[in-house]
């Protein structure tokens, strides 16, 4: 299990799990285990920092591994 704000972030910018799912190009039950801090693939993160309209390089507002 991995710590995330996914959670936080997307609710700070009222977007729904499907639409951030929508806008990262991965399912909802995705998004749900993410938020539970579930691992996922580092090609599955980079699309969710960016779907949240952060850069790369911060990488680490998103996700403390």
């Amino acid at each position: 299990m991995s710590k995330n704000f996914v959670e936080k972030i997307r609710e700070s910018r009222l977007m729904s799990k499907a639409e951030l799912a929508r806008k990262a190009n991965i399912s909802p039950i995705t998004v749900t285990r993410i938020e539970k801090g579930m691992n996922c693939r580092m090609e599955t993160k980079r699309k969710i920092i960016l779907a949240l309209d952060f850069e790369l390089s911060e990488k680490n507002k998103v996700f403390k591994d």
